[in-house]
């Protein structure tokens, strides 16, 4: 049958969880009320210091006392001995000592890491630690695993390692008393365009190569010996090894890595022992896709795949593994891998190893003559730093780990130290924190463990997350007038029922009940501040004030603010509205109506430069500024006003020559007095004003501290008695210098005159038509006139003229 709680209905848990991460940051909040939790489980999931009262009568009838609220509060409400508050819990199940030595005992009682076996029991939020140690033990077992890049630029190298075993062991052996040693080669891919794949080839990739003819067919991985501790066995099957030959200059040998790292049968890991693959190669790798240029896209899948005869069968049907394969598998089965590279490629493999936890990397000369030095200095590093990992940690659980390292520094964030000795330990400080709740009755486990150790702590996590006064929890109880179960001090009404004590019928009338809660149609129930019991609303009690009214929609705490403060301070709320004393008005009761705090030292209200609004002066006079607009560099009369400061101050005389007066309305003028006024600067004001027949100057400006400075003469300005000779003498002058200058300009003007007449006359007579010698009035005496007749004469004809 469906229930529902005596006062509300229960949301989700999920949504107070984000709440109290939401809610952690506001400074004086109370966290555990603010969640508004309804039961015991809610209340848990706010905040970790958040405790539930499951006493039966707790609070009082008219308002609702949060069950849900920091123990001291639920204490002072009268809730003592009946608090749920759970904490976080670590049980350590399993913890034996760490060993000293590793081969003087029985390789199964060597123990590198304490404790072994933790059961936690966590409560979201409530953070708990426990302490972790890892101690490099002495005389462990090394297994050493040889992989050999066998392609042909490595033929120099594979004659270095002919008697590699022996020399090796030696050196080994001052580092362990239980040494043993395995090999294997690898070359690449025997497909195109990995390998030469033409049928000439097949036997003989070297066929035509004149540095070096022969060699044999190419192949990816084959497992040559187990690991063993008859050196003698190593250095016989280095010497029956030949080189071969492939096409790109990448090599096969991550897929040899990745075998050799899960075959573990085959191989021959111990379990009990310290695991190095030292990889040695001249050339870069292939990786993860590279097998899709020769038709390859299935991914690898992490497993053995070595035939019969140790080799690798799945060579030519799955891609390169991938970087991350690797990683994983090489850590699953507690593998150190050293990089023995040469120094071309010695950066790109160092970038490897931050990809791949517990891995080295070292610089191999171009002929492998220092392998030995090499392998014990990789091993020495290995062995001096220690680095935990954490496998399957759930995501309902965070992690922080404080490293204590040999210098006895705390490192905060750190789970890894270096620079150890053999038998060295170091501890770690893990930090444990549930962030939710999992579904009920769930475990989860996870592991630490050391990078490259077989060594493991195991933890197993269950979760805090019920009450336990929910385990007594009373079906049909009285508490509940037989209407509900009783839990954890509440009342959950069965479906009908409602009330505190599920004492109302809800049926037909359930909501009448629920419209008698609100104040108007559409309202929330109680204005969503309180709980509908029975026609009556019960309103919540709140941290910030009372919360009030027939249906809990007045409160005191929910009116205007000024500056944080609730009516300024300065009247009382009242249903959300300020309720101001005597002298203040306005919606937060932050203006005061007293003029005092206007009045300036003229004693005229805001210097008669603005008006008095809210108890404080609002300029009106452009330029004017200060408490009571006292500041007006620019204002008409500002000269008046700081001349009679200067007078009262330096000559004690004027309007204000009373010490007290002058005092009070010149405290915050400087006065400086100079021999030499400078009157250039923009930001001052030139004052003068006369004094005793003379002048006194000053400048007026504003400090940035809100005093005047006012920079005046030592001594006024006066002018000296008139000499009569020298007006006298300055008069005559002056008449002189006027008659001359008139003489001149007369001078000048008949000079202008004459000049323009002369160039007229000389123009007319230059347009003259008659020599200076003629005159065209005269006539000659004698005038002759020409006639023009014909006659005949003799027979002859005359023209104008007779013989």
């Amino acid at each position: 049958m469906p229930r529902r709680r005596g006062l509300s209905s229960s949301p989700g848990a999920a949504r107070f969880v984000v709440f109290s991460s939401l809610i952690h940051s506001l400074g004086g909040l109370n966290i555990c009320m603010s969640g508004s939790a309804t039961s015991c489980e809610e209340c848990l999931l706010i905040h970790p210091k958040c405790a539930w009262c499951s006493k039966e009568e707790f609070g009082s009838t008219k308002s609702i006392t949060s069950r849900c609220d920091f123990v001291e509060n639920l204490i002072a409400n009268g809730c003592a001995g009946e608090l749920e508050i759970p904490k976080s819990r670590i049980n350590i199940v399993e913890n034996l000592p760490l060993s000293s030595k590793g081969s003087s005992l029985l390789l199964s009682d060597v123990t590198q890491i304490m404790p072994q076996k933790i059961s936690m029991n966590l409560r979201p939020g409530d953070k708990t630690s426990f302490r972790v140690q890892v101690r490099q033990v002495e005389d462990y077992p090394v297994d050493l695993y040889y992989l050999m890049d066998l392609s042909l630029s490595m033929k120099d190298d594979l004659d270095n390692i002919r008697n590699l075993g022996t020399k090796l062991a030696e050196e080994m052996r001052k580092l362990t008393s239980n040494f043993r040693l395995g090999f294997g080669s690898f070359v690449d891919k025997n497909i195109s365009p990995f390998s030469y794949t033409a049928p000439r080839y097949q036997n003989n990739p070297c066929i035509g190569y004149k540095l070096f003819p022969n060699c044999v067919s190419s192949f990816g991985f084959r497992h040559l010996l187990s690991l063993t501790d008859k050196v003698d066995s190593f250095n016989d099957e280095v010497q029956k090894q030949k080189v071969s030959r492939n096409r790109d200059a990448p090599e096969g040998g991550f897929d040899a890595i990745l075998q050799a790292a899960v075959c573990k049968e085959k191989i021959g890991w111990r379990k009990e022992a310290s695991h190095l693959l030292v990889f040695t190669t001249d050339d870069v790798p292939h990786i993860a896709l590279d097998g899709k240029l020769g038709g390859l896209v299935q991914p690898h899948d992490g497993q053995c795949h070595l035939n019969e005869a140790n080799e690798y069968s799945a060579s030519n049907q799955l891609d390169y593994p991938s970087l991350a394969l690797l990683g994983e598998k090489l850590a699953e089965n507690n593998i150190h891998l050293i990089f023995a590279v040469t120094k071309a490629h010695y950066v790109l493999y160092k970038n490897f190893t931050a990809l791949i936890p517990g891995t080295t990397v070292e610089i191999l000369h171009q002929d492998s003559n220092n392998i030995i030095q090499l392998i014990v200095k990789a091993y020495n590093s290995i062995r001096s730093k220690v680095e935990l990992t954490v496998w399957d940690n759930p995501e309902d659980v965070s992690l922080t780990f404080t490293a204590t390292c040999q210098d006895g520094s705390l490192y905060p964030g750190l789970r890894r130290c270096a620079g150890l000795q053999i038998g060295d330990t170091v501890s770690f400080e893990v930090s444990v924190e549930a962030r939710s709740c999992p579904p009920e009755n769930t475990l989860h486990t996870f592991t630490i463990k050391p990078a490259g150790f077989r060594d493991t702590l195991e933890v197993e996590v269950a979760y805090n997350c019920t009450c336990g006064c929910t385990k007594q929890m009373e079906r049909d109880s009285n508490k509940c007038s037989g209407n509900g179960t009783y839990t954890c001090g509440l009342c959950e009404c069965d479906s009908g029922y409602l009330g505190a004590k599920c004492e109302c019928e809800e049926g037909e009338t359930g909501n009448m009940y629920q419209n008698m809660c609100r104040e108007a149609e559409g309202k929330p129930v109680c204005s969503g501040r309180g709980e509908c019991s029975c026609n009556n609303c019960v309103c919540y009690k709140s941290e910030f004030g009372r919360i009030y009214g027939s249906f809990c929609e007045c409160d005191d705490f929910s009116c205007a603010r000024n500056k944080g403060v609730l009516c300024s301070g300065h009247g009382q709320c009242h249903c959300g509205e300020c309720k101001c004393h005597a002298g203040y008005v306005g919606d937060n009761c932050n203006c005061s109506t007293e003029t005092n705090s206007c009045i300036s030292n003229d004693s005229q209200i805001c210097s008669g430069r603005g008006d008095c609004v809210c108890g404080k002066c609002r300029c009106a006079e452009p330029g004017a500024f200060g408490e009571t607009c006292e500041k007006c560099p620019t204002c008409p009369g500002v000269c008046r006003t700081k001349r009679d400061c200067i007078e009262c101050m330096i000559y004690n005389s004027g309007r204000l020559a009373d010490n007290q007066t002058c005092h009070k309305h010149c405290k915050d003028e400087t006065i400086t007095r100079v021999d030499v006024l400078k009157t250039d600067d923009q930001h001052s004001i030139l004052c003068v004003y006369p004094m005793n027949d003379c002048v006194m100057k000053f400048t007026y400006s504003e400090l940035p501290s809100g005093k005047s400075n006012l920079t005046v003469l030592k001594e006024p300005e006066c002018g000296s008695a008139p000499n009569a000779l020298t007006i006298l003498l300055a008069v005559v002058g002056s008449i002189l210098l006027i008659g001359i200058v008139l003489l001149a300009v007369w001078k000048l003007l008949v000079t202008i005159h004459d000049r323009r007449e002369f160039a007229r006359f000389q123009s007319e007579r230059s347009r003259a038509r008659y020599e200076m010698a003629s005159n065209p009035l005269y006539r000659k005496p004698i005038s002759t006139h020409s006639l023009d007749f014909t006659f005949n004469k003799l027979n002859k004809t005359y023209n104008g003229t007779v013989d």
